[in-house]
C-alpha cells in the first residue's frame, strides 16, 4: 500500500471506530508499517486539515470526527473520467485551487479497478496552458468569501486605470475561462465584478461585510442572465 492509499485508509478506519480513540499501536498493526510511520502519517493528515485528534493518557489515542469527513464514495468509470477533466480545469489560478489538489489526492487514493485505470488513462491525455497566479490574492479572495469579511484590494480595469477599493464579496463568476469576484464596491457604491488575474494585491480584514445578494449585484450587468452551474445543483438544493 503506497502512502496516498494508506493515509485514506487511515482516515476510514478512524471513520469506522468514532467516536472510540485508536492508538498508534493498533493502527501500525492493522496496516503493517512502524509506529513511527503511523505518527508521521497523522501529522500529516493534521496539517492537511484532516480533523484528526489526539487524546493523551490511559485509555486515549487517535480519533475523527466523523461529521467533519466524507464516508467512502464509490465512482464508476465514466464519473471518475468527469473528475479528472474537472480538476484538470482547476488550474493554480482559479479560487479553491490547493483544496482541489488536496481533493485530487483523495479521489485518487479511493479509487479502484476499472475507475482507477480509465481516470489514469484520460488524466495522461490532458494538457493545459497555466495562466500567471497570484497565491497571495486567491487566498485572501477565498478568505473573505468563507469568513463574510471585507477585502481590501488593489485593481486594474481592462483600460489599466489603478484603483484601490474596499468591498464586500458577494459570490464568484466564471464566464469565457476567467474567475470575477462579484462583490459590492464601496467607492462605487455598487455591485461591481473584479476579475481575479487583474487584481494586483488582496488584503483580507477583520471587518464583517453586509450580506449581498448574488442576483441583485448582477442585475442589469453583462452577467444578468448568469445562473448556477447544473453540476452545483445537487449541492444547493435542500436535501
Amino acid at each position: 500500500m503506497n502512502r496516498t492509499a494508506r493515509l485514506y485508509a487511515l482516515v476510514e478506519a478512524l471513520r469506522a471506530a468514532a467516536p472510540r480513540p485508536l492508538t498508534v499501536a493498533a493502527l501500525a498493526a492493522r496496516f503493517e508499517v512502524s509506529t513511527r510511520t503511523v505518527q508521521r502519517d497523522l501529522q500529516a493528515l493534521m496539517e492537511t486539515g484532516v480533523p484528526v485528534r489526539t487524546t493523551p493518557g490511559r485509555g486515549g489515542g487517535w480519533s475523527i470526527d466523523p461529521d467533519m469527513t466524507l464516508p467512502p464514495i464509490h465512482f464508476t468509470t465514466e464519473e471518475a473520467s468527469a473528475l479528472a477533466v474537472a480538476l484538470a480545469a482547476a488550474d493554480a489560478a482559479a479560487p479553491y485551487a490547493a483544496a482541489a489538489r488536496t481533493a485530487a489526492q483523495k479521489i485518487a487514493a479511493s479509487l479502484s479497478g476499472p475507475a482507477s485505470a480509465a481516470a489514469q488513462e484520460l488524466a495522461a491525455r490532458i494538457v493545459t496552458l497555466p495562466s500567471p497566479a497570484r497565491s497571495t490574492v486567491r487566498t485572501a479572495v477565498e478568505q473573505a468569501l468563507t469568513t463574510h469579511t471585507v477585502l481590501r484590494l488593489s485593481y486594474t480595469d481592462g483600460a489599466g486605470r489603478v484603483s484601490d477599493r474596499a468591498v464586500e464579496p458577494a459570490g464568484l463568476l466564471t464566464a469565457g475561462g476567467r474567475w470575477y469576484l462579484i462583490a459590492w464596491c464601496r467607492a462605487r457604491r455598487a455591485g461591481r465584478g473584479f476579475r481575479l488575474d487583474r487584481i494586483t494585491a488582496a488584503t483580507p480584514t477583520t471587518e464583517q461585510a453586509r450580506p449581498h445578494d448574488l442576483t441583485e449585484l448582477l442585475r442589469a450587468s453583462a452577467a444578468a442572465d448568469a445562473v448556477r452551474p447544473a453540476t452545483l445543483a445537487p449541492l444547493t438544493s435542500p436535501h
